[in-house]
């Protein structure tokens, strides 16, 4: 019981260092693509994905659903999984991968997007069947945004869970951003443009079974009082369970980054979901969940120095992420907007004329820089 509060008060700060405090996105109406639309090439090169992605060897011919492992903004797998998760996959026989996210998982989420819809495509190929997924915060909004931007993914996936998802953003908004925020923390105001591209037109896809499972102490993604919140997700497809850990055991105080990385409730929720089809059924887990606070997987003779390291990890990171005045603007794919190829290619082919003028052209061989379509 001592080693549970410890821990919640360890990473309870943590959280609180690594929420972001952010200045609302201009507001402006904007055309979505297509929720049909096949999604974009990959702009990341292909290595730097694969690199990214550390899987069991029993991920190849899965005998069942293997699990991604998405971690949430300033966490990398060894913060979020590898001393609670990782080990109680491996005692249930479950495979798993874990991925790891460019900055610490707070640079731009369309970037971290690609290197989802990569690990969601290689183990589905691998596996021999469809995936399930597990994130936590960033994490576990992040899927969502491949589901809705490269449709090819759905259904390659059965359940995707998520612990205390950003998924429509955080009210948690305030003035410090003024100053300069990670490219994450922009795009996870509940203003922000992202968002609103996240959710368009649909939050959910038929196929997907959809576990959310949010806290009401949790001070990072906000508001989650109820299934109305920020966490929960509502039509679109697919059969849904929005659940707060309070509704299988009302003492369960676990605030934010406690829920996705040690909550024996959010476990229980999690593991009911992978062992049937359709999400997780609150009424089958047993109350007797509701007696330890820590799950398994985790060495309570470790414990905690095992959350303390996870904790300063998170720290480090959060410490070390990269400022940005302003979040990123939507890639042209997210709108429809991005020229087609033949343009693209007339563009690249004159800005390699603009290269053999003299100097006094710089200008245009710089606007020639802004031609080079992103995606």
């Amino acid at each position: 019981m001592l080693g549970g509060r410890l821990g919640r008060g360890i990473i309870g700060a943590i959280a609180a260092v690594a929420v972001a405090a952010i200045a609302p996105a201009s507001a402006s109406a904007i055309s979505y693509a297509p929720v049909d639309q096949p999604g974009p090439p990959l702009s990341v090169p292909q290595a730097q994905l694969d690199g990214s992605l550390l899987c069991t060897g029993n991920v190849t011919n899965a005998p069942r659903a293997p699990v991604l492992l998405v971690p949430g903004t300033g966490g990398d797998p060894a913060q979020n999984y590898a001393w609670s998760w990782e080990p109680a996959l491996n005692d249930l026989g479950i495979p798993w991968c874990a991925l790891t996210l460019p900055d610490h998982t707070q640079g731009d989420i369309q970037i971290a997007g690609e290197y989802v819809v990569n690990a969601i495509r290689t183990m589905y190929v691998r596996a021999g069947r469809r995936i399930s997924i597990i994130g936590h915060s960033q994490g576990g909004m992040l899927p969502r945004w491949a589901f809705r931007f490269w449709p090819d993914t759905r259904s390659m996936v059965d359940d995707d869970i998520g612990f205390a998802a950003s998924n429509h953003g955080t009210s948690a908004a305030g003035p410090a951003c003024a100053l300069g925020c990670s490219p994450a923390d922009w795009q996870q105001s509940d203003k922000a443009e992202f968002i609103k591209a996240l959710n368009s037109y649909q939050e959910t896809f038929p196929g997907i079974s959809y576990t959310e499972v949010y806290t009401h102490t949790d001070e990072v993604v906000t508001p989650n009082s109820d299934d109305t919140g920020s966490s929960s997700v509502h039509g679109g497809g697919g059969e849904i369970t929005n659940v707060a850990i309070q509704q299988v055991c009302p003492l369960d105080l676990s605030e934010h980054l406690a829920l996705g990385t040690q909550d024996n409730t959010a476990y229980a929720l999690a593991i009911d979901a992978l062992s049937h089809p359709g999400p997780a059924i609150p009424s089958n887990v047993s109350q007797s969940v509701c007696t330890d606070l820590l799950m398994p997987g985790i060495d309570k003779t470790t414990y905690a120095a095992d959350a303390a390291s996870a904790a300063l990890g998170f720290a480090q990171n959060v410490a070390g992420a990269p400022q940005v005045t302003a979040e990123p603007p939507l890639r042209c794919y997210v709108t429809a907007s991005c020229p087609a190829s033949g343009q693209v290619a007339a563009k690249r082919a004159k800005c390699k004329r603009h290269k053999r003028i003299p100097s006094a052209q710089v200008s245009k061989r710089h606007r020639c820089r802004k031609h080079r379509n992103r995606g």
